[in-house]
């Protein structure tokens, strides 16, 4: 290490080189010299050494210095007067003159300004099941049946035949081939009202539940949400500003009638009616039809979320509450997370036709068009039918591990998850948390309320557990919930 000392009163500064560094060595005198101006270190219209001197003093060429010094007079940071030498800027802030050396002000969100929708989310904390697999994980396909051969295939075949087209900004609504299969495929398989016009192609349901509330729900809205529910659509009413109404859900589903005693004139509601998350009730019928009454008579909207309904193992798939409504008041949310995988990021929307236009106005703003490449293989993969295939094989292996679990539970008709009510259990989250730690991914039920009356006992995903697993894993369970 070779050093050199500026002589400046008041400034006892030492800028360096390593010719050891991997780091250039006019990259090294620049970063010196900027770090101690911005620090207050070296003040404004200070005199710093010339070129020959810190060269000779430093025992390197005077190139590297020649360069440092030309790139902080050209980012602003040092200046050149003819005939006296090189300064450190005089037009630099007020702020950086007056700042000790020695003192620095901590820089903490208390004593900074961001926007009220982003400071009233709780902490970012990603959850400790997102690190790695393990049983019970919820919202978790068996990624390890996924054909991910045919997938790379696929992959490939894009690569090899790209055009310079797909390099382009694409439409904000998606592209027309995946939306043409998405729409085919919702309408024999859903009974989902649609043309691939309506279509919009999204980075998956969570992008889809915050576009439909941008669009549809001013700041300061009420909307119904179901009580317990999907804990991210409380996240995004949060984020909007808008009131979250939670709405208790029964064997039959959402109860319409305490909404609209709770909140009749709600802008909104969120709903999950096929397969209900926690507790994986199915809406019914005449339930179906007091919900789509209600939105005519209050002028409100449905947001469908529909995340996992191709999974049905006792009946055939339940058709969409979407093709019921005569009054385009539904918006119908589907994604490819749970059938295929969750890093795929892709899920999509059926908007109403009058309303296309606002939500690829909003979309547009938000990220202007999704991926090329995920969406031109998921056309293909959905095309040559191994969409199909791969729910077809998938359905009695679920199945089986569902039926292995052999507990009493809720919603275990549908889906790939289970809810378990421990009505004597005190802490449902401590369990959860020490279930962690022997990787058992249990998900706490009371976590899932939004109002005061909150049951206890536990989300199991049943998704990526293998049935060698499942055994060992209820062992595990039930001895952290004996007393």
């Amino acid at each position: 290490m070779t050093s050199f000392k500026i002589h400046l009163r008041g400034v006892p500064n030492v800028i360096s080189v390593d010719r050891c560094a991997a780091k250039p060595l006019y990259q090294q005198i620049y970063d010196s010299f900027r770090t101690r101006i911005i620090d207050g270190q070296l003040r404004p219209a200070r005199l710093v050494p010339s070129s020959r001197e810190l060269a000779r003093e430093l025992r390197v060429s005077r190139l590297p210095v020649l360069n440092a010094y030309a790139q902080l007079i050209a980012e602003g940071y040092f200046e050149s007067r003819a005939g006296a030498g090189t300064f450190v800027a005089s037009s630099l802030p007020g702020a950086a003159k007056g700042r000790s050396a020695n003192v620095a002000s901590p820089i903490t969100l208390a004593n900074r300004r961001v926007a009220k929708e982003a400071a009233r989310l709780p902490r970012y904390e990603r959850p400790s099941w997102a690190a790695s697999l393990g049983a019970f994980q919820v919202g978790q396909p068996d990624l390890h049946r996924f054909p991910i051969e045919i997938w790379l295939r696929l992959v490939a075949r894009y690569s090899r035949s790209m055009r310079v087209k797909a390099l382009q900004y694409g439409d904000a609504l998606g592209r027309a081939d995946l939306r043409e299969v998405i729409a085919t495929y919702l309408r024999t398989s859903r009974g989902v009202r649609c043309e691939p016009e309506q279509i919009m192609v999204v980075s998956g349901s969570q992008q889809a539940l915050d576009l439909a509330t941008r669009v549809l729900l001013d700041v300061g809205s009420s909307a119904w949400i179901e009580e317990p529910g999907y804990w991210l659509v409380h996240r995004v009413l949060q984020a909007r500003g808008c009131r979250a109404m939670p709405v208790p859900v029964d064997d039959e589903g959402l109860d319409v009638s305490a909404g609209v005693k709770l909140a009749r004139k709600a802008r909104g509601v969120f709903v999950a009616p096929s397969h209900q998350y926690p507790l994986g009730v199915t809406m019914s019928a005449s339930r179906r039809l007091q919900l789509l009454e209600w939105t005519r008579s209050a002028g409100a909207w449905i947001i469908e979320d529909d995340y996992d309904s191709e999974y049905r193992y006792d009946t055939m798939p339940i058709a969409s509450l979407q093709g019921l409504d005569t009054n385009g008041r539904v918006i119908y949310i589907g994604s490819f997370s749970k059938v295929m995988f969750p890093s795929l990021r892709l899920g999509y929307l059926v908007i109403p036709p009058d309303l296309v236009e606002r939500f690829a106005a909003m979309r547009e703003t938000m990220d202007i068009c999704p991926a090329d490449i995920a969406q031109a293989v998921t056309a293909e993969f959905i095309r040559e039918g191994h969409f199909a295939r791969h729910i077809r094989r998938m359905r009695p292996i679920y199945a089986e591990r569902r039926r292995v679990l052999g507990a009493t539970v809720l919603g275990d008709e549908a889906g790939m998850h289970l809810a378990i009510l421990v009505r004597r259990l005190q802490n449902d989250a401590k369990i959860a948390s020490k279930a962690a730690k022997e990787s058992l991914w249990v998900s706490a039920l009371s976590g899932l309320y939004l109002g005061g009356v909150r049951q206890q006992g536990f989300i199991l995903g049943f998704g990526n557990t293998n049935l060698s697993q499942i055994a060992p894993a209820v062992q595990q369970l039930k001895k952290l919930l004996a007393p």
